[in-house]
């Protein structure tokens, strides 16, 4: 669609632009060469604007011809016959104009055209390639546009793509462990092995229900932890107590889904899991000013085997949080004399699900 004819708001300023392009004229072409004021007006200002509907054909030689990949000499060609074609319809214009202001009772407007024909004509083809110019600008600038919000829509894309990725890393590998939990169960104790099985199915019920939003209220999420610990307490039975604290403020504010999924899942399975007297689990999540602040706190065995396990999850949950707040700082991990914690600071954000 054309730049100009196709916005009414483009179009009005335009239009006032070459009035005032014909108000020059007037000065310049008209009273300044021994015409009247009156008549110069009157002949110059419908010019101008009978001239910038001629050049809107300029556009339409802009985008066959564009700069960037025309050649010099075609570009040069085109816009030099363009604009003769352009100054010679105005030229026509002009004198038809002009004899009827002359039928109208203004005599001296044949002076102002008869003598500057040659002169108008050439105005008119630097008025063409000004308008020309204007026409590139705005190519130029549409186009940035365009190529700005083709940024902006393909971040956003390889974003989700990159959060979806890496959530859907998270949740097999928590689902490996609870089978493999079941699996272990049915030889010991088939009951609390069907009872394991009931509680996953619940929670991976309740995690697809959740899921699909971009943000949950820190309570659901909490309860979601909740339903994962129930899930390996039958397994540990009383080697595995939680202890949980979180401020009324910070339950309702809003986090990404499966937040503390890797965090509990290895307070589990790096921590508790490896100790024979077992521990307390301790999440607490606070609010001040416009930062959240989630920890949690498990306690753990110096000498323990060391997998990746715990530094994949931590890192798989840095690169959510980094995509998802653009904020590199937002996990903070510390083991220490027998005692590992894991320190969340995200931005508050309130209101209803997104």
């Amino acid at each position: 669609m054309h730049p100009i004819l196709g916005s009414v708001r483009r179009l009005a300023f335009y239009l006032l632009a070459w009035i005032l392009i014909g108000l020059l004229l007037s000065a310049g072409l008209g009273y300044g060469r021994g015409g009247d004021w009156l008549t110069a007006v009157f002949f110059f200002v419908p010019l101008g604007v009978v001239y910038a509907l001629v050049t809107q054909s300029a556009w339409y030689v802009c985008r066959i011809f564009p700069l960037v990949r025309s050649r010099a000499w075609h570009l040069a060609g085109a816009q030099i016959l363009a604009a003769i074609f352009a100054s010679a319809i105005w030229v026509a214009a002009a004198g038809a104009w002009a004899r009827a202001l002359a039928a109208m009772g203004f005599d001296a407007a044949g002076s102002l055209y008869d003598p500057q024909r040659p002169l108008l004509f050439v105005v008119g083809a630097l008025l063409f390639w000004l308008v020309s110019i204007f026409f590139y600008l705005l190519i130029a600038f549409d186009a940035s546009k365009d190529a700005e919000r083709a940024n902006v829509e393909l971040t956003l894309l390889a974003r989700e793509a990159e959060l979806k990725a890496l959530r859907a890393q998270i949740d097999p590998h928590f689902i490996f462990n609870c089978l493999h939990s079941i699996s272990a169960l049915t030889a010991t104790d088939p009951a609390a092995a069907r009872r394991m099985c009931l509680l996953l199915a619940d929670f991976l019920r309740e995690t697809l229900r959740l899921g699909g939003n971009e943000q949950i209220p820190l309570a659901e999420e909490l309860a979601l932890a909740d339903r994962y610990l129930a899930i390996e307490q039958v397994r540990l039975g009383e080697r595995l107590n939680v202890a949980r604290d979180a401020d009324s403020s910070a339950a309702g504010c809003l986090v990404p889904p499966l937040l503390l999924q890797p965090l509990v899942e290895n307070a589990v399975t790096h921590g508790i899991a490896q100790l024979v007297e077992g521990g307390t689990i301790r999440m607490a999540a606070t609010c001040s000013g416009s930062t959240l602040t989630i920890t949690l706190e498990n306690p753990c065995d110096p000498d323990r085997p060391r997998t990746r396990g715990v530094g994949l999850g931590l890192e798989l949950l840095r690169k959510r949080l980094t995509n998802h707040y653009g904020a590199g700082d937002a996990v903070y991990a510390q083991e220490q004399e027998g005692h590992f914690r894991v320190e969340l600071r995200i931005p508050v954000v309130t209101g209803a699900r997104a």
